[in-house]
């Protein structure tokens, strides 16, 4: 009776492949049966470096460094390679890491606007058949009469302020501030009109400083900008926080 072992060995390995074209590291299963040239012919086409340029390197499971796979003749079974070794790619052609996945550097195709225009598969003819957002004119007209009423709201409640004035800020979602005007007008960081304010208490974001222009003076985060409909003018004696308080 024939006592020997018989060892099966998977014909297949899984590995995990790396190379310095990329950051990135993926799997995928070969057959121990092909040589190292074939692999190197395989490993081109997921990693980009070219088989002329390549040299492979064996890690083990634990990323250790068991030995150079320079042999092209060789079947990838012959080394010692189990499922979840990793075999690093270096490309000695002078690719760099990035060059395959930066897409900044790709050129891209610039359709003309009148030409995208005169298109009608495009999204833009869709919206335009349809009627949505700015190709609806009846819709647009009526949002810019309400933006022009709303602005002529703020315009007039803007006037009615003075710099100076003890006022109550109410801006929907945030808490009711108490400040001082001091700056009411238009500004070069956003159109329309605007307040500024200088709160009693550092509930601001910035100095009356925005973009590198200064419109007022305040200590650091008690100053800030406010549409003026959300500034009521009025009698709101600054309040004792006891900061001086023991």
């Amino acid at each position: 009776m024939d006592s020997g072992v018989t060892v099966i060995t998977n014909p297949t390995v899984n590995v995990r492949l790396t190379s310095t074209l990329s950051s990135f590291e993926v799997q995928r299963r070969f057959n121990r049966g092909i040589s190292i040239a074939e692999l190197k012919g395989k490993l081109e086409m997921i990693v980009g470096a070219p088989v002329s340029c390549m040299d492979l390197e064996l890690f083990s499971i634990s990323d250790k460094f068991l030995q150079k796979m320079d042999e092209n003749e060789a079947l990838l079974g012959s080394y010692p390679v189990d499922d979840d070794c990793r075999i690093h790619v270096v490309d000695r052609s002078g690719g760099q890491m990035g060059e395959f996945t930066d897409v900044s550097k790709v050129e891209k195709f610039e359709l003309p606007d009148d030409a995208y225009d005169k298109r009608t598969d495009t999204a833009r003819s869709f919206m335009k058949k349809q009627r949505v957002g700015r190709y609806n004119e009846e819709e647009m007209a009526k949002k810019k009469a309400e933006n022009a009423a709303r602005e002529e709201e703020q315009k007039a409640a803007a006037d009615a302020i003075a710099v100076g004035s003890r006022c109550k800020v109410q801006v929907p979602g945030q808490p009711t501030k108490l400040g001082t005007v001091m700056y009411v007008g238009t500004t070069d960081f956003k159109p329309g009109y605007w307040v500024g304010v200088k709160y009693d208490e550092p509930l601001g974001k910035h100095n009356g400083t925005v973009e590198g222009k200064q419109y007022f003076e305040c200590e650091s985060k008690y100053g800030a900008f406010v549409k003026p409909l959300s500034v009521t003018v009025g009698d709101f004696p600054e309040e004792d926080y006891g900061l001086d308080e023991m």
